[in-house]
């Protein structure tokens, strides 16, 4: 890693040790290690602990598909932020962590790294295969968050394809059945030919891509005909053998003539019924439009309110039908041209054109979908969305504008929830149906998990018609229909058949208090963990949200493989300490997407070099454990009151999630109040039982404070110099400490900045005139507040003589330069440019502050057309040195 001069001068790298130059290689991966031998983070149930004395944390698992990326790297790490201030303000955290390894994902990954298909295998032999490829990728992906120096508990997670998973999957699914909310429809479903299986609404997305509009001749049938044809504009010509009926609006008037009358469909020949529906966009094309069997949401409408009959011409492969007749056997692609290229032969086509057009794609391979009649499993969710939306107004949101994605997901919903997909790796639906009356025959509780491809159904007939035949169901649900359940997973929850009844294992836990995840999956991961929780408990699952945005490239562009701008975070963390990573992550506003700048690593290096060698530097100027005085020195004091308002805000702003603005304000009061100022302060007051004492202070609530953010340099550091017994971490690793609180100082906290102000003034002005820091200053004037720090001034910078003014010195306000915006005076102003600089130039000009104008060569230019500069001069005795808050007069 890159830090400068990381030599450890031949010290045992095994123990901590402030020696040398801090090494975080060796110093990280030893914290690592051994925080998770120790369990350190580990979390101890009590089902009968009151809620409120602990923090749980619902943590999204990773889909087990692939390494870690910037987004894993940056949403762990502000989880951690939230675990481990939580750790050490409350007390106990659930911080668990999961692997998301069934599914579609899981399954191609499988496909991808054996080079098989998933067809050539039977279902069970195949998932055998998936959980040992995934077996891996989960060692490397602990590997990996451990690497990340995050406070996980390890002795609490899952795997969402784990038997104990797979098992309250099947209780969510037999549960909701038996509410009502779960029902089985042949119906149009949104099909992904890619995947081969049904996906919900959820999986599409918007994707913007070139296609053409054909203008298609239909003739009317029939001698009475009020016309011989029409035109339709499709971009779909491939959907033609699937029409149904033609819509014309019923204000339309130009096409009013249409309607009731019927039409024959070019190339295939057969009629359809002209019907008038208020759906038409009267706007789009010629505002006649085809229905098929099914192109789109629309299609689906008119199908199930007109009663229209189904023709399917392409299969679930996207391949066409033999309803397709000659195209029969060509993927949509090749039968789109081929049926433009013959309607062009035979007369029928109008017009064609390039367009650029959004296409509805499955979300995981970018295929186009398409909508089929087949047999799915839903969840009744349509009839809820304000139960849902409620919901989500009782949890917190950070930051509070994401609840309005939220909001408009649940009130765009079209469909409920389809959670069966036609794939094999993934928990099995426990449902057999009769051979014979197609009755639902669901598993016992007690028997759960099972597989109907291996297992037999509960019953040895038909409830409903007495038959002994039965069909296992073999679908498996959609992975977010398991994921959904993190909360109870976690939670323990489970049927207690004695009590018959939902229990907990964990019940403290529950409702969680935060669920952290990305913004792109709030309609995925969050929203369907409502839907399920709330149907199960009647609770919302968790007391707040924390949505976290997505890392850019350095051009604010979202990182892609294809765009090769992709960050690997191996490379960075070879690179950089992961103090310094996590130091970077913390710097953009929780929700907000930002650029992955290497600036911010290293200004996190430099930080830990500050921290490094300002704890080695307080180690020289105090003892340890100084006892504190009877009474402090108001510099002294003031410092401690100075901090006491740093960890009330600092607490505040952690409560609330906002970790960039608690890390800026702390490194600010670090870096510049203690280390530049006070440490600078401190060396000539080594002897001085109250500056030991406020420094001391001072350093062991820095290392408690940044802890959070720097974990494994403060448990160097700490454990090193301040603890008891460093090789027992479980009680005293400075994770496990309170968090610090304010001491009730009382200081002029406006006087004592001022007062470090002219010290450090003070001391820029020796070291400029080349003097020693000792060196004495025979008479200093004082413009400023700095009552009661009066001595502390000449105490430390040797003043002789210090007078406080009452009156600001005679000092004389000049303009220094006026620069004009020449790019804006140019074009407004033209040749008049000329005049208003030679104006300029010979002063023959007036600034109106309060208008905000410059008024010259008889015009007036606004406040964006120019820039003032001014320029303070003393002409008294002394040199002048002004500070923010103060005048400094320094007299021979």
């Amino acid at each position: 890693m890159s830090m400068d001069a990381q030599e450890q001068d031949g010290e045992d790298a095994g123990e901590p040790t402030l020696e040398g130059s801090y090494d975080p290689e060796a110093v990280e991966e030893r914290w690592q290690q051994r925080w998770v031998d120790e369990e350190v983070y580990a979390y101890e149930s009590d089902p009968e602990r009151d809620p409120n004395t602990l923090y749980a944390i619902d943590t999204p698992p990773p889909t087990v598909s692939g390494s870690l990326h910037m987004g894993h790297l940056y949403g762990s790490t502000l989880q951690d932020f939230a675990a481990r201030f939580q750790r050490m303000n409350d007390g106990d955290v659930l911080f668990p962590f999961g692997y998301d390894d069934n599914g579609i994902a899981s399954e191609r990954l499988t496909e991808r790294e054996l080079d098989i298909r998933h067809q050539d295998y039977e279902r069970r032999e195949f998932q055998e295969l998936c959980r040992e490829v995934c077996q891996e990728y989960e060692a490397e992906f602990t590997d990996q968050m451990q690497s990340l120096g995050t406070s996980i508990d390890w002795t609490s997670t899952y795997k969402t394809i784990e038997p104990r998973v797979q098992r309250i999957s099947q209780l969510s699914f037999l549960d909701l059945y038996e509410k009502g909310r779960e029902y089985r429809k042949k119906a149009p479903a949104i099909w992904c030919p890619d995947c081969e299986t049904a996906i919900s609404q959820v999986e599409m997305e918007d994707d913007e891509r070139g296609s053409h509009f054909n203008d298609i001749a239909f003739e009317l049938v029939g001698d009475d005909a009020p016309r011989d044809e029409f035109v339709i504009s499709t971009t779909r010509p491939e959907l033609i053998p699937a029409c149904v009926s033609v819509f014309v609006h019923p204000d339309d008037d130009e096409n009013q003539d249409l309607v009731g009358e019927t039409a024959r469909i070019p190339i295939f020949g057969h009629e359809v019924p002209i019907i008038a529906d208020d759906r038409v966009d009267m706007e789009k094309g010629s505002g006649i439009v085809m229905c098929c069997t099914f192109g789109d949401q629309k299609d689906i409408e008119w199908y199930q309110a007109h009663d229209l009959p189904l023709r399917v011409a392409i299969d679930e492969s996207a391949t066409m039908t033999d309803l397709a007749g000659d195209y029969e056997g060509m993927s949509t692609e090749e039968a789109r041209e081929a049926i433009v290229e013959d309607l062009d032969d035979e007369g029928y086509l109008r017009d064609r054109w390039d367009i650029s057009h959004t296409v509805q794609v499955h979300e995981r391979c970018e295929t186009p979908v398409e909508f089929r009649v087949s047999k799915q499993w839903y969840v009744e969710i349509l009839d809820h969305k304000e139960e849902y939306l409620e919901a989500g107004r009782e949890m917190d949101w950070y930051p509070e504008k994401m609840f309005t994605r939220y909001k408009h997901w649940i009130e765009g919903l079209e469909w409920d929830w389809l959670i069966s997909r036609q794939r094999d790796s993934g928990i099995p639906f426990p449902v057999w149906y009769c051979a014979d009356c197609d009755h639902e025959i669901m598993a016992a509780r007690e028997d759960l998990p099972v597989d109907p491809l291996s297992d037999e159904p509960p019953v040895e007939e038909c409830p409903e018609c007495g038959h002994d035949d039965f069909v296992p169901e073999d679908d498996v649900f959609d992975t977010w229909a398991t994921s959904s359940l993190t909360p109870l997973i976690n939670a323990g929850w489970d049927w207690d058949a004695e009590a018959e009844e939902f229990t907990m294992d964990k019940p403290e836990l529950y409702p969680f208090d935060l669920r952290p995840q990305g913004h792109d999956i709030i309609s995925f991961w969050l929203f369907h963990t409502v839907v399920k929780c709330y149907e199960h408990t009647g609770e919302v699952p968790f007391d707040a949200t924390m949505i976290n945005g997505h890392v850019l490239d350095e051009n604010r562009e979202k990182m892609s493989k294809s765009k090769g701008n992709v960050v690997d975070p191996d490379d960075v963390l070879a690179d950089y300490p992961v103090d310094a990573v996590r130091f970077w992550a913390a710097s953009a506003a929780v929700g907000d997407d930002f650029p992955y700048q290497e600036k911010d690593l290293r200004a996190g290096e430099k930080l830990l070099r500050k921290l490094w060698n300002a704890s080695k530097l307080t180690d020289t100027l105090a003892p340890r454990e100084p006892e504190e005085p009877e009474a402090l020195e108001p510099i002294d004091r003031w410092l401690l009151a100075e901090l006491d308002d740093a960890i009330e805000e600092l607490t505040a702003q952690l409560e609330e999630y906002e970790f960039a603005k608690a890390r800026d304000r702390l490194r600010t009061f670090f870096w510049n109040t203690f280390c530049d100022d006070y440490l600078e302060i401190a060396k000539g007051r080594e002897d001085n039982p109250s500056t030991q004492y406020a420094l001391r202070t001072a350093h062991r609530t820095f290392l408690e404070l940044w802890a959070p953010f720097l974990p494994h340099a403060t448990e160097e550091i700490w454990q090193a110099v301040y603890s008891d017994d460093p090789e027992n971490l479980e009680t005293n690793s400075i994770h496990v400490r309170d968090w610090p609180a304010p001491q009730g100082y009382d200081a002029d906290l406006e006087a004592g900045e001022t007062a470090m102000e002219v010290i450090s003034a003070l001391r820029r002005y020796k070291s400029e005139q080349q003097l020693p820091l000792n060196a004495d200053l025979e008479s200093v004037s004082v413009y400023g507040p700095i009552e009661g720090f009066e001595d502390a001034i000449q105490n430390v910078m040797h003043v002789q003589t210090l007078e406080v003014l009452d009156e600001e010195p005679e000092v004389t306000t000049e303009v220094a330069s006026i620069d004009l915006d020449y790019s804006t005076l140019g074009p407004k102003f033209g040749s008049k440019v000329g005049e208003i600089d030679s104006g300029i130039e010979s002063g023959e000009y007036e600034i109106a502050d309060e208008e905000g104008v410059l008024r010259v060569a008889d015009e007036e230019l606004e406040a964006d057309l120019f820039e003032v500069e001014y320029e303070r001069t003393y002409s008294g005795a002394g040199e002048m040195i002004e500070t923010e808050s103060a005048v400094v007069i320094l007299e021979d």
